[in-house]
């Protein structure tokens, strides 16, 4: 894994805008893996930014979201589609057509699973997959113990989920203990990976997932397999990583490297 550290959050975002931004300019038509949460939404305002001012466009990009609650419709207000039309899709010129969430209220979600594995295909495949990382190593919603191999599927959210995401849902609502997320193996199929975390309270699951061992207790550490996954950090979710110097090292000859080649 490429391990990227930036000195807070806010470049962290502009950072993987920057990620995004040099996909689309090469390749207009790219298709995005996209994700829920409040990291990616600090860089989906910064790709909001950039269309706004003229300097990106999502006319002819497709999109496919890692996950959805099963059980909400696309209009409710605690869905993952609602929160992409208010936080992104809205907000910019991606065709409405091209969008894609997971549907948590189909009426036969294993075949709606099936069926989003075969579009994603039928598109070509996803260029750059976009991650957060939950504190237990969760990636999409591939919990603990979660196939490294598996394709999208129904999945049961822990206990440490549902509480972390409790803070979305008003008191006595309904809160979906089930998902549809893409898989393990769907994420690592992707050409190429970006993981954002911020903050202390990511700095375990970030350690894990760079320098753990390969496991299903850390679904995240799946990526050590990927051949293109890069991991931007603020200083808090980089903490705790035992070579931190190291990979400061590895990124500023990385970046050298890029300068001669006049790719930087």
């Amino acid at each position: 894994m490429q391990i990227v550290i930036q000195p807070n959050a806010d470049a962290v975002a502009e950072y993987g805008a920057d990620q995004f931004s040099r996909l689309l300019s090469k390749k207009p038509d790219a298709v995005l893996g996209l994700a829920t949460g409040s990291t990616p939404v600090a860089l989906y305002q910064k790709l909001i930014g950039r269309y706004q001012a003229g300097e990106l466009s999502f006319a002819k990009a497709t999109s496919f979201n890692l996950d959805e609650y099963l059980g909400l419709s696309p209009e409710h207000p605690q869905s993952y589609r609602y929160f992409m039309q208010q936080q992104l899709f809205d907000l910019i010129d991606i065709a409405p057509e091209h969008t894609h969430v997971p549907p948590g209220n189909a009426a036969d979600p294993i075949t709606a699973c099936h069926d989003y594995e075969t579009r994603i295909e039928a598109a070509g495949g996803i260029d750059l997959q976009l991650l957060g990382i939950g504190r237990n190593g969760h990636i999409g919603f591939n919990e603990p113990s979660s196939g490294l191999r598996s394709r999208t599927r129904v999945k049961t959210l822990t206990q440490a989920t549902i509480h972390d995401n409790a803070r979305f849902f008003t008191e006595g609502e309904y809160q979906p203990h089930l998902s549809i997320t893409m898989g393990i193996g769907t994420i690592l199929d992707a050409r190429k990976v970006l993981l954002l975390a911020t903050g202390e309270a990511k700095a375990d699951a970030v350690k894990a997932m760079v320098e753990g061992p390969l496991s299903a207790a850390c679904p995240a550490s799946a990526l050590q397999l990927h051949q293109h996954a890069v991991v931007v950090l603020d200083e808090a979710a980089a903490s705790k990583l035992a070579d931190i110097d190291f990979y400061r090292h590895i990124e500023r000859e990385n970046q050298l490297l890029l300068q001669r080649l006049g790719k930087s």
